[in-house]
């Protein structure tokens, strides 16, 4: 695979290895993408009325659509991908790295972050990615405004990362495999003159995360899971900002 050399940083790796894939893949990436995950849409569709708040990584923008009753601003990285995504109105789009979110931060009642934080090529920038969506989030408010039995606890956050352990997947990683990956992504495309179809391939750097590393990197992000699973190859949690 391709690591990362001494002398390459992992701003100019991602950018190689991440961020050009996408902007290259992004149509034909889109055409793929169009059925929400359940435990995504579970998650937007039990927000209140009237909710604000983030797609963090948005790439196609398909869970834009998935509650009409709450307002979602979407990043992503890719400046295509936000141009598919920006036709989801009255929601939001636009260009941002998710280390350097343009948002307000303690504004937003919840966030998602569906694919996003394994495509970031340390253990400390996947942590800084984290944070950087958690201080989006709406703090708990104290016990003297809200009651000491109150169940408000700020906004929460919805993030997704792929698993390591994907034994029964056609990619069959599992534990004591290499965690840090190149995945594939084979493009094809029609010849316009003899209709002939050509493939083109690229590859995605992805950290594979084992089992509890999601949870443990939250933690180190200042934040605290209320819930977390597995859902078909990827590990997912549910966080709030610690008080």
């Amino acid at each position: 695979m391709n690591t990362i050399s001494p002398d390459q940083s992992p701003e100019k790796y991602e950018e190689k290895h991440v961020h050009e894939v996408y902007e290259q893949i992004a149509s034909h990436f889109s055409s793929t993408r169009y059925k929400p995950w359940p435990i995504v849409q579970r998650f937007l569709q039990e927000l209140p009325s009237g909710s604000v708040g983030l797609d963090v990584g948005c790439g196609n923008g398909k869970y834009l659509t998935v509650n009409p009753n709450v307002f979602i601003v979407a990043t992503d990285r890719s400046e295509n991908l936000v141009k598919i995504a920006s036709q989801h109105r009255p929601h939001s789009s636009v260009i941002a790295d998710n280390l350097s979110l343009p948002h307000p931060s303690s504004f937003f009642d919840f966030a998602i972050s569906v694919a996003v934080v394994h495509h970031l090529s340390s253990h400390l920038r996947r942590v800084q990615a984290i944070a950087a969506v958690l201080g989006t989030l709406r703090p708990a408010p104290e016990p003297e405004q809200s009651g000491p039995d109150s169940k408000n606890v700020g906004g929460k956050a919805l993030i997704y990362v792929w698993a390591l352990e994907q034994k029964t997947s056609r990619r069959g990683w599992d534990e004591g495999d290499e965690q840090d990956v190149m995945v594939p992504w084979v493009m094809k495309t029609k010849s316009t003159q003899l209709s002939n179809e050509k493939s083109e391939t690229f590859h995605r750097y992805y950290h594979l995360y084992r089992q509890g590393e999601l949870e443990g990197d939250i933690a180190e992000a200042g934040g605290r899971v209320v819930e977390s699973g597995y859902e078909k190859d990827n590990w997912w949690a549910i966080a709030v900002r610690n008080k």
